[in-house]
């Protein structure tokens, strides 16, 4: 009997789940129409899905839609266009009918490659026009202004540390203001949630003390935060007068820029990067050492906090974004799965690398919104839809983050531009580009090492159309990502959330 979706469990990395962006399968032959069902295993050997009849495909999002199917795969099961799950049997003891299943079309279809990169040519100059004119009149920020006013200061309160050298560096990246894009999701993912349904669990009543209250004795925890005295709710939510975000949703926001600025020392360390945010990057003001020490620092300070919201469920999923971190750099040290010398393009090179997306971004961004939806107490439809809000448009924002790389200038992006083909890695526009360009091969596979590689693998990329089709994939996950609360009731919160997907498109940095 089929059953429905069960809600994911994060024990082992990776996971079969909609959040390991699920694009591959073993092979069966011409599945029809299919239920978005399947049991978690071990994550198979990537299988990209082809695409048949691709004229009858509806370009949902212009040339995207028909580049995510050439991207997901050739060859391979189906895969549900909604969960990235394979497709249940369409004959058999096990089938239904469509009408019955409330079933989404995957089934493989033939010629995708050529067919998708046709369709992208032609209509992928209408992306952002349409981008534009289903912009909202809705400013995400202003919707929960008074949460992010308090933001930046509860985070330096959360790292107060009383050796003095240590509270200067962990609070380095806090004082430069960044896009602060995680915590404002977090935010406008709770109150959106705010007016869905309810589960029938039990949620014990929140004070905003307790969420600042250790669990175990101070005197055993030997962790002294100077600042802890102050870290109180109390007087900004008398200020912002908003019960539909409770105090442990706020302090999520929190803990999920803490995560992301973890990340930012220990990548700026591994990258050797010179600056952030327009100021010198803090392994050069400081030194390698103190760099990952701060990031350390700043992981626990967010686990200790995560603990504190007292809910087992959240500490699974964001503990478990810090393995994904991991796991996600070790695998951005390869272009490639096999790592050859001389690799061939392949559409197991473009699953490898969307692997890599989830791991590095998406997952933060997909987890936190699952555990804001959580922590409301949200039902289990509510709390999926979060999770596949924040999941596609997280990888929206990786492939939008990596076509900056090539078209915009260091001073735009506050960061070094070109540093991705410095440090030998090949992204999403040089991928695209190599399908077109053979050449590409040799450069991947020896990471642009040698003289004028950086140069050439540029000139290539700029003389293809691998941007246009980054832009092009990109706006189709950030549409997957609206479609996902489509259900939500409507609010300010959730026009929120549509304008974010829509502002990760039009970004300029």
């Amino acid at each position: 009997m089929l059953q429905k979706h069960q809600p994911e469990t994060h024990s082992s990395i990776p996971t079969t789940d909609c959040a390991t962006l699920r694009l591959f399968a073993t092979p069966i032959p011409r599945p029809a129409p299919r239920r978005c069902e399947t049991p978690r295993q071990s994550l198979p050997t990537v299988r990209l899905l082809d695409c048949r009849n691709l004229s009858q495909m509806k370009l949902r999002a212009g040339a995207s839609a028909a580049l995510r199917d050439a991207v997901a795969g050739r060859i391979g099961a189906s895969t549900c266009a909604l969960c990235h799950r394979p497709t249940m049997p369409s004959t058999g003891p096990r089938a239904l009918s469509a009408q019955q299943a409330g079933l989404h079309s995957s089934a493989n279809r033939g010629s995708a490659w050529a067919a998708a990169v046709q369709v992208a040519s032609s209509v992928v100059g209408n992306v952002a026009k349409r981008a534009a004119k289903d912009t909202l009149a809705i400013d995400p920020l202003r919707t929960v202004a008074k949460e992010m006013k308090f933001l930046t200061g509860n985070i330096r309160k959360l790292l107060g540390s009383g050796h003095p050298a240590l509270d200067r560096v962990a609070k380095y990246y806090t004082q430069a203001e960044g896009k602060h894009v995680r915590p404002l999701i977090v935010l406008l993912m709770s109150r959106a949630t705010h007016v869905c349904p309810k589960s029938p669990r039990h949620a014990a009543p929140e004070s905003p003390r307790g969420i600042d209250s250790s669990i175990s004795p101070l005197q055993i925890l030997s962790d002294v935060n100077p600042m802890a005295s102050s870290a109180s709710y109390e007087d900004e939510l008398a200020e912002s007068a908003n019960l539909e975000i409770l105090p442990s949703q706020r302090r999520l926001a929190e803990i999920a820029e803490l995560i992301h600025t973890a990340s930012l020392l220990h990548d700026d360390v591994i990258d050797h990067s010179v600056s952030r945010r327009g100021a010198p990057s803090a392994n050069l003001e400081f030194g390698n050492k103190m760099a990952v020490l701060a990031g350390d620092f700043l992981l626990g300070r967010a686990s200790v906090a995560l603990a504190r919201l007292r809910n087992a469920e959240v500490v699974e999923l964001l503990a478990t974004v810090i393995a994904n971190l991991v796991e996600g750099e070790f695998m951005q040290l390869k272009n490639t799965e096999r790592d050859e010398r001389s690799p061939k393009w392949s559409e197991e090179t473009l699953s490898y690398y969307l692997q890599k997306t989830y791991l590095k971004t998406a997952s933060l961004i997909s987890k936190s919104c699952r555990a804001a939806a959580l922590l409301g107490n949200a039902d289990q439809h509510t709390v999926e839809a979060a999770y596949s809000y924040g999941r596609n448009l997280g990888l929206a924002f990786q492939l939008v983050d990596d076509m900056l790389d090539y078209t915009r200038s260091g001073q735009d992006l506050g960061k070094p531009a070109g540093a991705d083909l410095e440090l030998g890695l090949a992204t999403a526009p040089l991928l695209f580009a190599w399908k077109q360009m053979p050449e590409l091969g040799a450069l991947v596979g020896r990471k642009f090492a040698q003289e004028g590689d950086v140069q050439r693998a540029r000139q290539l990329v700029l003389q293809s159309d691998g941007i246009e089709q980054t832009r092009a994939l990109a706006y189709d996950y950030s549409e997957r990502a609206v479609a996902a609360i489509a259900e939500f009731p409507d609010s300010e919160a959730k026009d929120g959330l549509i304008e974010m997907a829509h502002k990760t498109i039009q970004r300029q940095k």
